[in-house]
Parts: C-alpha cells; sequence; structure tokens
C-alpha cells in the first residue's frame, strides 16, 4: 500500500504495538543491540576504549544506512510484512529474526571496516582489533539463541542480506577520488576553504538510498543578492549572535549552539532505542524504523550536500571578515571574527546538521504517525564542561533548536538553517511514501503495523 504525500507532507500511521517474544535475548534485542554497537563501530576513533573507524556525521550516515537496511531486509524476510528495500531475499517464517538480525548487521560492519580508508591511526591492526571485536559479539549474541533450524536459518537470510547490501552499494560514490573537492572561489559570496577542503565532498556525488538522484530536492538557495534587507538581517544576527568572544549570547543560547557540535549518530540513536524500547517496538518493528530514519538520515545529507555544491555560498565567517567587498554599506567587516563552533570544512547552503536531524526526526514522526515521544539528546559539546542533555516531548520540537543553534554557533545564516530543515522534511516525506510500505493493508492494521 503506497501512502501518498507532498513534498512536505508527512502521511500519518497508525500506533505500533508490541508482539510477545521469545524470552531468549538475542531474539529480542538483536536490532537494538547491533545499532548500538553499528553507532560504537562507526563513531569512535581508533584510539577509543572500544575502537572505531570514526567516521564524520555524513559518512557514518550512510555507512549505518547499510547496516540497518541489511538488518531490515533479513528481519522482515522472516515475517515483516513490508516491502523489501532489496529484493530476493526469503526465509522460513520461523526463522530467528535475532540470528538474523545479528548477522546482517556483523557482516555489514565487517565489510565496512575493511573498506574503511587507513589514516595515521587506523592501522591495518587497529582494523584487525575491531573486527576481533564485533566477531567476539557476535558470537556472544549467537550464543543466546538456541540451536536448531531457527537459528540455522535466520543466519542464513541474515547472510544474504548482507552480501546484497555490500553488493548493492559498490561503486556508489563513496570514498570518491580526492580529485572531486567542492568548488571553491574567491569572489564575493562565495565560498572558499576556510582553511581546508571536505576531504569527503564525494558525499555528494554517492548514490542515494531512496531518492531518484543525489540533487532531487532543491532549495531555493541563499539570501541573495549581498545588498538585499534580509541578507543584511541574518549578516548582522550572526556576526552578533555567533562569534566566539563578545557575543550578545545568552548562556542559554551558547550552551544551546555547544550542544549540536556533538556527533549525530550517537545523539540521535542512544535517543531511538529508547524511544523503540518505551513505545513496545518488536524487533520487526525495530528494524523497519531504524532502517526508515538511516536511509532518510543518510539521503538527506547526500542531498544536502549536493546543494553545497550547487551554490557554494560562503560561511558568516568569511561574510564577516570579507564584509568590505560584498558591496553593501550596512555590511560592517571584522577581520578578527571568528565563529563559536569550528568551522565545517564546506559551504553554507543548506546546513548540513539541519538536513540530517529534520530528516531523521520527521522519518521518527512518519513511522509512528505521531509526533508525541518522550526522550534526551545527549550531546558531549565541543570540549570540557560544554556537554548537555536536552530532554524533548515532539520529535519535531528538535528542530528549532537545531536551527537557531546553528546561528548562535556561528556557523550558518538563518536561510540555510531553515532550508536545510525543509530539504530534510522533504526527504523523510518522500521516503514514506515510497519505501517500507505495508504488502497487507488489513494484516498490517490488524497487528498495527500500517
Amino acid at each position: 500500500m503506497k501512502r501518498g504525500a507532498g513534498l512536505f507532507a508527512i502521511a500519518l500511521l497508525a500506533s505500533v504495538t508490541l508482539d510477545p517474544g521469545p524470552a531468549y535475548a538475542s531474539e529480542n534485542d538483536a536490532v537494538r543491540v547491533w545499532n548500538e554497537r553499528a553507532a560504537i563501530t562507526l563513531v569512535n576513533g581508533p584510539a577509543a576504549a572500544t575502537p572505531g573507524v570514526q567516521f564524520t556525521p555524513p559518512v557514518a550516515f550512510i555507512h549505518i544506512a547499510m547496516v540497518q537496511g541489511a538488518v531490515y531486509d533479513a528481519v522482515n524476510a522472516i515475517k515483516g510484512g513490508h516491502d523489501p528495500y532489496l529484493d530476493g531475499l526469503k526465509a522460513p517464517t520461523s526463522a530467528s529474526k535475532g540470528a538474523a538480525a545479528s548477522t546482517a548487521a556483523h557482516d555489514v560492519l565487517i565489510g565496512l571496516v575493511n573498506q574503511a580508508p587507513l589514516t595515521a591511526t587506523l592501522t591495518a591492526a587497529v582494523k584487525t582489533a575491531i573486527k576481533a571485536r564485533l566477531d567476539a559479539e557476535y558470537a556472544s549474541s549467537l550464543a543466546e539463541i538456541p540451536a536448531g533450524d531457527a537459528k540455522a536459518n535466520g543466519i542464513k537470510v541474515g547472510a544474504a542480506a548482507a552480501a546484497a547490501m555490500l553488493a548493492n552499494r559498490a561503486g556508489d560514490g563513496r570514498f570518491g577520488a580526492p580529485g572531486f573537492p567542492f568548488p571553491a572561489s574567491p569572489g564575493p559570496g562565495q565560498w572558499r576553504p576556510n582553511p581546508v577542503n571536505d576531504p569527503n565532498a564525494w558525499v555528494r556525488n554517492v548514490r542515494p538510498f531512496t531518492l531518484p538522484s543525489s540533487d532531487y530536492f532543491q532549495t531555493s538557495g541563499p539570501p541573495l543578492p549581498l545588498t538585499s534587507a534580509q541578507y543584511t538581517a541574518e549578516f548582522n544576527e550572526v556576526k552578533a549572535k555567533g562569534r566566539a568572544t563578545g557575543s550578545t549570547r545568552t548562556a542559554a543560547e551558547t550552551s544551546l549552539a555547544q550542544f549540536t557540535g556533538g556527533h549525530p549518530v550517537p545523539m540521535l540513536y542512544t535517543a531511538m532505542r529508547q524511544v523503540a524500547a518505551d513505545k513496545g517496538l518488536t524487533i520487526t518493528q525495530q528494524a523497519r524504523f531504524h532502517a526508515m530514519t538511516a536511509m532518510t538520515a543518510a539521503d538527506s545529507l547526500i542531498n544536502c550536500f549536493a546543494e553545497k555544491g550547487r551554490w557554494g555560498f560562503w560561511r558568516p565567517t568569511s561574510a564577516i571578515q570579507l564584509a568590505d567587498t560584498d558591496g553593501n554599506d550596512a555590511t560592517e567587516p571584522d577581520t578578527g571574527w571568528t565563529s563559536l563552533l569550528p568551522l565545517p570544512p564546506y559551504a553554507d547552503e543548506p546546513s548540513g546538521a539541519n538536513c540530517v536531524f529534520s530528516g531523521f526526526l520527521n522519518s521518527a514522526k512518519a513511522f509512528f504517525g505521531s509526533d508525541a515521544a518522550e526522550f534526551d539528546l545527549v550531546s558531549p559539546g565541543v570540549g570540557p564542561g560544554t556537554g548537555s542533555t536536552r530532554h524533548y516531548s515532539r520529535f519535531t520540537d528538535v528542530i528549532p533548536d537545531i536551527i537557531d543553534a546553528r546561528v548562535f554557533g556561528g556557523l550558518h545564516f538563518r536561510t540555510a538553517d531553515v532550508h536545510g530543515a525543509l530539504l530534510g522534511q522533504s526527504v523523510a516525506g518522500y521516503v514514506d511514501a515510497n519505501f517500507f510500505n505495508c504488502r497487507n493493508a488489513g494484516q498490517c492494521k490488524q497487528e498495527g503495523r500500517e
């Protein structure tokens, strides 16, 4: 059943319900456990107590989407009732969903660790240690599931789902050649490396998981011309609020800005694992929930980076330091101006943080058919003493905070934040309308899965 959605519309779904499952932990908890292990593996640094490959947020979201997509296909092939992401998988309805989810996640993660480029810290020895840890965790998960045909069949479909995902994403543009940085120009209004060009600029050329093309949704662009009243107002807002020292920010605004400095993968998924538990999602529902939010987040960032490359608009730091070149008498230069938050190595329009938070959380709203959810977002901040926890009662209540925070942090003009949020919402609507749809409306409605 397809659910229609306009550009920014999010279709409402029926409430999900809890189905009783076996008592052993891995059969119920494998999706949750391996979502956490995926985040650790993809985000932690090589020198962390539990080492990981330390992907930046856009790269990490692309790869966790691969993990969650394979987990979804493996579990859904058993008795999920929804359209698969990749066709072709079959499994007996008696197969162990826990074994399927654990195997799919483990095998994709091993493949991703193998693919991760070597660096000065991510050495071959560190990669070997990460894989050994994943193997041990996988053995522990399987040990909790009784031996027999159900377990064997779960392992089989999980391995097939992982292999299919890795094959599908081969040659998709990930880790593209370094010869394709973001376009840079020294002219007024144009982005220029400050100080470097993003080595992960290839994200904008990655084949999306769900969208027809990486530039499928397009924003209306930055506040132009540079002499316009809107640009002038946004320039003066971020100049006053976003500077590292001597700003007009309140203490609360500074805390909000620093809150968004944490890596969004652990921030969002720690919260969503709790939401899934609080709402009583079955293992099948968890698999679909995490796949839907992960692919929406990944495609929001891919599309966002394509738009950054298209617009190439300068960041507030460049704009403020070089305001004597913008032709606007109402903007005063400050050659020593710096942002509160560290400056990312890519253009302003649209905001990547807003693309991904909006896409992810609007997707969560679509899954549940309701904006209501109680959860905490926990951030380490951007330095000692800057960590914080913020509680929310609705998924989309986070979005206005992220819009404000990136202005208060000095990273974006407000238009870039608003456009990022709208782009993410658009991607969430597209995924909800076109993917993970119920194959039997009557059955899904009866089981609370519509």
